[in-house]
C-alpha cells in the first residue's frame, strides 16, 4: 500500500504539470503536444504500464486488508470514538478510495480511452516563426481516417506546422457540461483528504518517520498534496466551464 501510494502520488506531479498546458490560450496546441508525447515516448509508456497496475494493486490490497483487518476483530467493540485519537480522513479512507476509484474509470474513459480508441478530430496549428503570438488554427475534416502526428517548418509561409489529434477539444467538451465538473472537483476534494492521511503514512510504514525529518513529510503532504495539488486539478475544470 505504502509503495504504490507513493509511486501514484508522484505520478499526480507528473500529470499536474503537463496538464498545466490546459490553461494555456492557444486553442490546445501544447496540451496536444504534451498528450502525443506521453502517449508516444518509450519510456513513459513503459512506465505508465506500472501506472495501471499499480492503481490496480493499490485497490485490491486496500480491500483484502479491509477483510483481514473484520476477521480479526469479528465481535466489535461496546463503545467506538475513534475521533479520539485519529483523523476522519484516516478512518474513512475505504470511502474515500472508493470514489477515487470510480472517478479514475469514468476520467480514463473521458479521456484516456477516448484518445487511444475513439474517432477524435484533427487540428492544424500554424505559428509564425517571426511572431510565435501568430497561431492560425485549422480544424481538419479526416473523414473519419487516422493521421500520423507530425511537426515541421515551412519555410514557404516562415511558419512551424504541427498536426495533432485533438484531445483538447474532448477535454473541452466534456467540461462543458455542469455534472462533470461537479463530478470533477468532488472527486478532488476526496483526493486531498485521501492524501492527507495517505502520503504521510505512506512513509511511515516504510520506516520514514524519524523526529527530524518526518515533520517536513507532513508538511508535503499537508500543504502539497492534500491542498496545492488538489485544488489546482479542480481549477481546471472550473476555468474551462467558465471560459469556454
Amino acid at each position: 500500500m505504502g509503495l504504490t501510494g507513493l509511486f501514484l502520488s508522484l505520478f499526480l506531479v507528473i500529470h499536474l504539470i503537463g496538464n498545466l498546458q490546459l490553461f494555456n490560450d492557444d486553442a490546445g496546441k501544447a496540451f496536444n503536444e504534451y498528450s502525443y508525447f506521453m502517449t508516444h515516448f518509450l519510456p513513459i509508456k513503459i512506465v505508465s504500464y506500472l501506472l495501471y497496475a499499480s492503481i490496480i494493486l493499490h485497490a485490491v490490497y486496500a480491500l483484502l486488508i479491509t477483510i483481514r483487518n473484520n476477521k480479526a476483530r469479528a465481535i466489535k467493540y461496546a463503545q467506538y470514538n475513534g475521533a479520539a485519537n485519529s483523523s476522519w480522513s484516516s478512518r474513512n479512507m475505504g470511502i474515500l478510495g472508493t470514489i477515487l476509484l470510480v472517478f479514475i474509470v469514468i476520467h480514463m474513459k473521458s479521456f484516456w480511452w477516448e484518445y487511444h480508441n475513439g474517432s477524435l478530430p484533427y487540428t492544424q496549428y500554424e505559428t509564425s516563426i517571426e511572431n510565435p503570438e501568430a497561431v492560425r488554427v485549422t480544424d481538419l475534416n479526416t473523414s473519419g481516417a487516422e493521421l500520423l502526428h507530425s511537426s515541421y517548418i515551412d519555410a514557404q509561409n516562415g511558419t512551424q506546422v504541427v498536426i495533432a489529434k485533438d484531445l483538447y477539444k474532448i477535454v473541452v467538451e466534456a467540461f462543458s457540461h455542469l455534472w462533470y465538473v461537479i463530478l470533477y472537483v468532488i472527486a478532488m476534494i476526496a483526493m486531498g483528504f485521501h492524501l492527507y492521511h495517505g502520503f504521510q503514512s505512506g512513509f511511515q510504514t516504510l520506516g520514514f518517520d524519524h523526529k527530524k525529518y518526518f515533520p517536513a513529510i507532513k508538511f508535503l503532504g499537508l500543504w502539497v498534496f492534500s491542498i496545492i495539488i488538489p485544488a489546482v486539478f479542480a481549477a481546471m475544470p472550473i476555468y474551462i466551464y467558465l471560459t469556454n
